[in-house]
């Protein structure tokens, strides 16, 4: 017996997929849908800490995640300069224990991908152009609206629609994410071999350079910067700007440029935050992943507290026989402490580049939260 013998789930993204996953194995029939038409993705690579890939274990994907990834231990700091030599070599808390890679990389692409069709191999319905535009609670259930037409009642709709959730606004949560004063460049370029895991460059003229590792021979870089309206410009001025923001780093960077030279197009956003307070859900709608939290990627937790929530959620789900309070309860006793954890030190870390604090224990915060992730949700 489950809690729910029918569910809603709006979004397509790691939670939504993950949710999907997990329902859909234990007998729930699952309806995802997704506004976009088709599997698409922003950015160019994602970084995943350990306890991202402990959650893929969970979900029966590990594997397929594994070879299409680029799993390393460790991060190296670099000096800025012609030279970029390396100036210390860190380890990694291992999140995941000591059954996962520290963190490993991989295109976004092929990580929705994969996900898509564990989803549908589970048995999940995954409808494409379908937006979600009204929910009507009642009777214990919710009338789900897509494109302003009935699609039927559900047990429980998820929101794990992302930072600009349409079902977080459906439901009356009225926090917004708001912009941390910071924004990034990212690009997907070659790899060269000496890149074996995250690099990073602190200082020169933005706050961070950096790349990670995504497959043998394909990465992505970044550029962290004070946050500036880049909208409208062009795609061959959008990697202009990359190219010559990145002209004070040395090493890779030299491979980089010459990718983005070569035409790499590169994407620019701004950093958010923003945590919903307790309860996440509204009676019968409950809001997950980038919907409910978002932070600067600046620990690289993001995707794994999506994937965590997706997995507390669906494991009280399917062994509980009642959706009812005790279950809410539970729920928001295992996520918000953590969620709120990596979201206040994401945010700090940057706060800190923006105040120009040279003194600020960056290490320890990082190490901290790290511990605190190993454990698992």
């Amino acid at each position: 017996m489950t809690a729910v013998r029918n569910v809603a789930i709006a979004g397509s993204g790691v939670a939504a997929m993950a949710t999907a996953i997990q329902l859909a194995k234990s007998g729930v029939d699952v309806d995802l849908f997704e506004r976009k038409t088709g599997l698409t993705t922003v950015g160019s690579g994602i970084s995943l800490q350990g306890n991202a890939l402990r959650v893929f274990d969970a979900l029966g994907v590990w594997e397929d995640i594994r070879a299409a990834g680029f799993p390393f231990e460790g991060l190296n700091l670099r000096a800025p300069g012609p030279g970029a030599p390396i100036v210390a070599e860190l380890p990694d808390v291992k999140t995941g224990g000591p059954d996962y890679p520290a963190a490993m990389g991989m295109p976004r692409s092929d990580l929705a991908r994969i996900l898509h069709r564990h989803a549908e191999q589970a048995g999940a319905h995954v409808h494409f152009d379908s937006e979600v535009t009204g929910v009507i609670q009642g009777g214990g259930g919710v009338e789900v609206l897509l494109n302003n037409a009935s699609a039927g009642t559900y047990d429980l709709l998820i929101g794990a629609d992302g930072v600009h959730s349409a079902v977080r606004g459906l439901v009356g949560i009225e926090t917004e994410p708001t912009p941390t004063g910071m924004g990034i460049w990212r690009a997907f370029v070659s790899r060269p071999a000496e890149v074996e895991r995250t690099e990073l460059y602190y200082g020169g003229p933005v706050f961070i350079a950096g790349y990670t590792p995504t497959g043998d021979g394909t990465m992505y870089a970044f550029l962290v910067e004070k946050a500036q309206d880049r909208q409208g410009i062009s795609a061959e001025d959008a990697t202009r700007i990359m190219l010559d923001e990145s002209r004070a780093y040395g090493g890779p960077w030299n491979s980089i440029r010459d990718d983005l030279a070569a035409g790499a197009a590169a994407n620019y956003t701004w950093f958010t935050q923003h945590l919903v307070p307790a309860p996440w859900n509204r009676g019968n709608v409950v809001i997950i992943g980038d919907a409910a939290h978002s932070c600067p990627p600046t620990i690289a937790q993001g995707a794994a507290q999506g994937l965590e929530d997706a997995l507390v959620l669906t494991e009280l789900l399917v062994t509980r026989d009642t959706l009812d309070q005790q279950l809410w309860d539970d729920f928001h006793a295992r996520r918000l402490p953590r969620a709120s954890a990596v979201v206040e030190a994401s945010v700090q870390l940057g706060q800190w580049q923006l105040d120009g604090v040279r003194d600020a224990d960056v290490p320890g915060l990082m190490f901290s939260v790290a511990r605190q992730m190993a454990e698992p949700a």
